[in-house]
């Protein structure tokens, strides 16, 4: 499985079910194989979730163009597809694309699609000093 540091260190954008989902026999007792992509282990991490949000971007809606401040944001396409302002370019996304937006960095999500964008969006940032 891939560490959440080597997810960042891929392409700008990869894709979840082409890179990221690995094969768990028996999960949790159950029959036969799941598909798993952890993105994120405490246990690996300096960072703390700061929420993790299910987010349906209907036809012809945005998440307009924004920056946030010393934090990492993750967008997980699950279905649809639009366009998306990332590292200083529009890119085509789509269903388990994954885009790991940099503490300053500037995105936004534009669906001119006929059906809804559905993703999952999450923040980390640094912890606090003990």
């Amino acid at each position: 499985m891939q560490s959440v540091e080597q997810v960042r260190r891929t392409a700008p954008v990869s894709n979840l079910y082409a890179h990221h989902l690995r094969p768990e026999a028996g999960c949790h007792g159950g029959a036969g194989s799941v598909a798993v992509f952890r993105p994120y282990l405490r246990a690996e991490s300096n960072e703390l979730v700061d929420f993790i949000d299910l987010v349906v971007v209907p036809p012809g809606a945005t998440i307009g163009r924004h920056r946030h401040g010393d934090n990492t944001e993750w967008y997980v396409i699950l279905s649809g597809s639009g366009s998306m302002w990332f590292d200083h370019a529009e890119r085509e996304v789509g269903p388990g694309d994954i885009l790991v937006n940099p503490p300053y960095g500037e995105h936004g999500l534009t669906n001119q699609s006929a059906g809804d964008i559905q993703l999952l969006v999450f923040q980390l940032s640094a912890r606090e000093p003990a």
